[in-house]
């Protein structure tokens, strides 16, 4: 039986999960708490640029939409390492034929608008939610721009509104046993920019992600298809070197000097931007349950919020819209049956990819830039092209592998990363680790 459904946030997740509804012939009708952004400037929103790989991509293929948001993307086939010395390296994420793809949040999310718009989806914009009443399937919204209140009665409710989501904090204060869990890291993170050069062409490799590893802090830039580069300025809100101490231009001036001064040159505008952007926080939330009965699911950062050092916030959220579209069809619009198992496939895959995004915080800061650390990738790297179906790279596992879920990902991984931390305290490895011999003996272990 088709439903009138009602999904609470118009951002990435639930744009996208009202295009696969729709075209299973449900009536949607999505309601969110900003503006329209393809109608009205929106301020408080992250800008931070989005990195799509595969989950992503097969998440949109279900519906056709790939190739619709390609034609916003810029593929990136590796992260370009910016030391402190002013050497530089490429580091490919996989094979030559293994990309993902930076794309802009609000192009992306303009773009998933309209496609739900085609689909007869309805939005509703300055719609903050209230209120759910689970006896009578009831949510209460209020009209910001005209302080009227309204509330529309649905069967079936999504939360999709973000991680601070004021769908789960109504499930929440009307569960008896909700657990939930937030914690920050200490590090923020500012937005500054690379504009063009004076060519109009971009000032650094366009198909690359850009890391200025500093160890206890790191500057990125992903590339726009404007010829521009958003930077990501993660750092310390206290301490020694932090946004506190940061606290005037001339500071600002010599800390970018000194500490990145090849990027520097490129920022003409960035002292600022450095006082004008906000700095934003961190947050990792993971709670249960995420469901209530057959009426009412918690989807994307609502459900699980992450911070961005694997690059797979968005395409978790996909990859849940995604299954669960899998699941409808398993269970024949059984909407008991097909959260139940939502619920239960996808919590500890979010749990998963949530712990490996933090620990990916170190490796990008502050290991990109380690030579053992380098060479162990490059170990890895030929054990995955001489044994493929046997040794596959966490990143690869995660990145490339949308078949493989994030939860079997992380035990590969960590086995892996157990061996190899053997192999790289055996003597005179770095003149040994192309020797077949090594190579066999390795993956004897696995």
């Amino acid at each position: 039986m088709k439903k009138d459904v009602v999904i609470v946030g118009a951002g990435l997740v639930g744009s996208l999960l009202s295009i696969y509804l729709a075209k299973r012939g449900h009536k949607v009708r999505v309601y969110e708490r900003l503006g329209d952004m393809r109608k009205e400037e929106i301020s408080g929103g992250r800008s931070i640029n989005l990195a799509l790989s595969d989950r992503g991509l097969l998440a949109l293929e279900k519906v056709g939409l790939a190739e619709e948001i390609k034609k916003i993307s810029i593929p990136m086939h590796g992260r370009f390492i910016h030391n402190s010395d002013g050497s530089s390296a490429f580091q490919p994420y996989g094979k030559k034929e293994q990309f993902i793809n930076s794309v802009s949040r609000a192009e992306l999310n303009m773009k998933l608008m309209d496609l739900a718009e085609e689909q007869d989806v309805r939005i509703l914009f300055h719609q903050r939610c209230l209120a759910i009443d689970w006896v009578n399937n009831l949510v209460s919204f209020e009209d910001t721009r005209h302080s009227r209140l309204n509330s529309h009665d649905s069967p079936l409710i999504f939360g999709a509104d973000g991680a601070f989501s004021a769908a789960r904090l109504q499930h929440q204060l009307q569960s008896d046993k909700f657990e939930y869990q937030q914690s920050y890291i200490d590090c923020g993170y500012k937005e500054l920019t690379i504009p063009p050069t004076k060519s109009g062409d971009f000032a650094l490799e366009k198909n690359a992600l850009h890391i200025w590893p500093r160890k206890d802090y790191m500057l990125i830039a992903l590339p726009n298809l404007d010829k521009t580069f958003t930077c990501t300025l993660f750092f310390p809100f206290e301490g020694e070197t932090s946004f506190s101490k940061l606290d005037t231009q001339e500071k600002v001036k010599t800390f970018f000097e000194k500490t990145f001064p090849d990027a520097v040159p490129l920022m003409p505008d960035y002292v600022n931007e450095y006082f004008y952007n906000p700095v934003a926080t961190l947050v990792t939330i993971k709670c249960f349950p995420w469901i209530r009965g057959d009426k009412f699911a918690l989807i994307g950062d609502a459900a699980h919020a992450m911070v961005p050092f694997f690059g797979q916030g968005m395409n978790c959220g996909f990859e849940d819209c995604r299954i669960l579209d899998e699941l409808i069809e398993k269970h024949n619009e059984n909407w008991s049956a097909i959260l139940k198992e939502y619920q239960l496939s996808r919590k500890p895959d979010a749990d998963a990819i949530a712990d490996m995004a933090v620990n990916n915080f170190t490796e990008m800061r502050d290991k990109t830039a380690d030579p053992v650390f380098l060479l162990q990738k490059k170990i890895e790297a030929r054990l995955h092209e001489k044994y493929p179906g046997k040794w596959i790279p966490a990143y690869s596992l995660v990145t490339f592998n949308p078949g493989i879920r994030y939860s079997e990902a992380l035990k590969q991984g960590q086995k892996q990363e157990a061996i190899m931390q053997e192999v790289m305290q055996m003597p005179g490895i770095e003149d040994n680790w192309e020797k077949e011999e090594l190579l066999e003996k390795i993956i004897s272990k696995v």
